[in-house]
């Protein structure tokens, strides 16, 4: 016989980004719970609004199983002395398993017999078991936690009652001075108290206070409710998902409302009245077929129909207010020259250990300048980038992202353009931000795309140089970030990014042009570059990549961040061939035997008249001949087929050679030969990291 269990958790109104994770934690917890105290279950439901969080189980077993186990002890001759009586190790054996000595038997196991005892343990009732959920409740952890009256007990927001019913029955527990009922709570204004009869009635009856308990659900409300106001009006609504979860949590009764805004306030950017609605508001805006945006906006209050003209009205003004301060911004802003703006950055500090912004985009324009060289950029490119990176960070001190500061490149470049600036310098002064998530979106501009990457090196060397590096968890100027978006940008980009070569010589650049402003970069030099290749480590882990094929090209010796990717990609797709493993195997023997070779070589040039077997002429020559097909700009794919097909050569030249020949001239000539090979090997990482079965 099965049955159906219901805890809720009634709160004060919780944060919105908190509900979810919340309500999915408490199914994780409850689940392992159940697992740990051998209760099984059909299904969990889950059901959370601000004010609660809940779950339902059902098809919960009314016990129990119980458990019968065959547990072994001593051997025979440790149970029992010489006169065949229990000894010490048998009676204390039995007793820890709650038996007697009465209950032992013997049973031989590769010819010794040893002691058993079969113990039994009877299931307990479902009602007894559930008074544990206590600590699946109190276990919980949340990002922020708070005391209330005069407990210490901490939670994310005061717990105000608690529902625990096993079908009808009340499964007690105690959490502080709240007791677990039947009763819970309905919507704070239009509905009552709601005694709970059954666990199984639970949705149906806040149904009736005005409470959809089922976030899926009342989620599916807000987006039907949505969709008729745009068909009504004739409006395209594009739905923000981030914002739809947001708006369900903060509602339990959800009732969607249009307003209206003035006509004159569509002359501000798009972006300053979308972030006036979204983000500020948490309203979703309208726009026509041609997505052109238009005066309106739809809301989402916590409540019925009544009186909504007047919610409306509310939040028109609200709105209106803010919109109004966003015009006199954008209007009063364009009064000053971008230099103007500029010449302010002098006084506004980047950090106070490292400098000012305006000294910041100086070295930026260093840093930026040198890699659009190394990148390939155009002329015309560079121009832009020269131009986007003296002025890139101006728009910080205009009123309008001091008002909006999630608008800041965004403003930029709808004032640089304003100003008579190349677009492509606008879209560059936007894009330098890019991603401001881990999976955020890139700049689509090669101008943008290293001025961003200038940007975050300039920030990752910087804090660096004045200690003040990530530790553990904390990570205050977000520069694990900022150094994923930079191996994030290089991959979408191609671009070869060896990064100590590139690390030493933006230090000799910024040294070059006096603009490193008495920051030692070089005494950081290693610690960033490993900091780097640890994020390239990281966006493999990412996706599961072998661990082994991760360290082999992370540990390459060129350390160029398109050549790991390059070398990932041909390692994974070839792990699975049949002589992967032989050609792996040849490879990392060279490697080896040229690693430990005490040799000062300014000279590969091989010898063939110190040749002493065909295996060693057999590899000369194709390698010679490998040498003229494999460039620098070669694919790596290429590289690793052409390099595979000298396997059988290396064999039978390690089959028919004696490496380390007695003859120092001989044993020159062949690790000469071997580390023409490696050099070539050693652009797909550290083969010897490779595990090969």
């Amino acid at each position: 016989m099965t049955k159906t269990y219901l805890l809720e958790i009634g709160l004060e109104e919780m944060p919105a980004h908190v509900v979810t994770p919340s309500v999915m934690q408490l199914k994780e917890r409850m689940v392992k719970f159940l697992k740990e105290e051998r209760l099984n279950f059909e299904n969990i439901n889950m059901f959370s609004t601000p004010r609660r969080l809940a779950i339902q189980i059902e098809g919960l077993d009314d016990k129990q199983a119980d458990v019968k186990k065959e547990v072994r002890g001593p051997a025979k001759k440790i149970a029992l002395d010489a006169d065949g009586n229990w000894t010490k190790a048998a009676i204390g054996f039995s007793k820890g398993q709650g038996a007697s000595t009465d209950d032992i038997v013997f049973k031989e196991i590769k010819g010794t017999p040893y002691v058993f005892v079969q113990t039994f343990t009877a299931g307990k009732a479902a009602s007894e078991v559930l008074a544990g959920v206590k600590d699946v409740i109190t276990k919980m952890n949340f990002p922020t936690m708070m005391k209330w009256s005069t407990f210490s007990f901490k939670y994310i927001r005061p717990i105000r009652w608690l529902v625990s019913l096993l079908d009808d029955e009340i499964v007690p527990i105690n959490i502080l001075d709240v007791d677990a009922g039947r009763v819970s709570r309905g919507h704070r204004f239009l509905g009552h108290d709601v005694e709970i009869k059954n666990a199984g009635d639970y949705e149906a009856d806040l149904a009736k206070e005005f409470v959809v308990a089922d976030a899926d659900k009342r989620k599916q409300t807000i987006r039907d409710q949505i969709d008729a106001l745009a068909k009504e009006n004739d409006w395209t609504i594009k739905v923000n998902e981030d914002l739809l979860e947001e708006v369900n949590n903060l509602v339990e009764f959800p009732t969607a409302f249009a307003g209206n805004f003035d006509t004159k306030y569509l002359t501000i950017p798009d972006e300053v009245l979308i972030t006036s609605m979204r983000d500020h508001q948490r309203f979703f805006y309208v726009t026509d077929a041609q997505d052109n945006l238009l005066p309106h906006f739809v809301s989402v209050r916590n409540g019925n129909t009544e009186h909504l003209q007047n919610v409306a009205l509310g939040n028109q003004k609200v709105l209106t207010a803010r919109l109004e301060d966003a015009a006199f911004f954008y209007h009063e802003d364009q009064e000053h020259s971008i230099q103007e703006y500029v010449e302010r950055l002098k006084k506004v500090s980047f950090h106070d250990k490292i400098g000012t912004m305006y000294e910041k985009m100086q070295r930026v324009m260093y840093i930026s300048g040198f890699l659009a060289k190394q990148f390939g950029l155009s002329e015309a490119e560079q121009n832009q980038l020269h131009r986007a990176a003296q002025i890139y960070k101006f728009d910080l001190v205009t009123g309008m992202v001091g008002e909006f500061p999630e608008l800041q490149g965004v403003m930029g470049d709808k004032y640089a353009v304003l100003k008579g600036e190349d677009p492509a310098v606008g879209q560059a002064i936007r894009e330098h931000y890019m991603p401001i998530s881990a999976d955020g979106d890139l700049p689509k501009s090669k101008v943008g795309a290293v001025l961003a990457v200038a940007d975050k090196i300039d920030s990752i060397m910087s804090f660096f140089a004045v200690g003040l590096t990530p530790s553990g968890s904390n990570d205050p100027f977000a520069l694990r970030r900022q150094a994923f978006g930079i191996v994030r940008i290089v991959r979408a980009q191609g671009w070869d990014f060896p990064i100590r070569k590139f690390e030493k010589e933006i230090q000799l650049e910024l040294e070059r042009h006096d603009a490193t402003f008495d920051l030692n970069f070089a005494g950081q030099s290693q610690p960033v570059a490993d900091f780097l290749t640890d994020r390239v480590k990281q966006w493999f882990n990412n996706r599961k990549l072998r661990y082994d094929i991760v360290d082999t090209v992370v540990k390459g010796s060129r350390q160029d961040i398109a050549e790991m990717f390059k070398a990932a990609d041909v390692l994974n797709a070839h792990q699975d061939d049949p002589e992967f493993k032989d050609t792996v195997e040849a490879f990392t023997r060279l490697l080896r035997i040229t690693a430990k070779a005490d040799l000062q070589i300014e000279d590969l040039t091989v010898d063939p008249s110190l040749f002493e077997n065909d295996a060693e002429q057999a590899l000369y020559t194709a390698v010679e001949k490998l040498k003229t097909q494999v460039t620098p700009d070669m694919d790596m794919e290429s590289r690793f087929k052409k390099l595979a097909a000298l396997r059988p050569l290396i064999a039978d030249y390690f089959e028919q050679t004696m490496v380390m020949s007695k003859d120092e001239k001989v044993r020159d000539n062949h690790i000469k030969q071997l580390l023409m090979i490696a050099q070539m090997v050693n652009v797909m990482g550290d083969l010897n990291q490779l595990i090969v079965k």
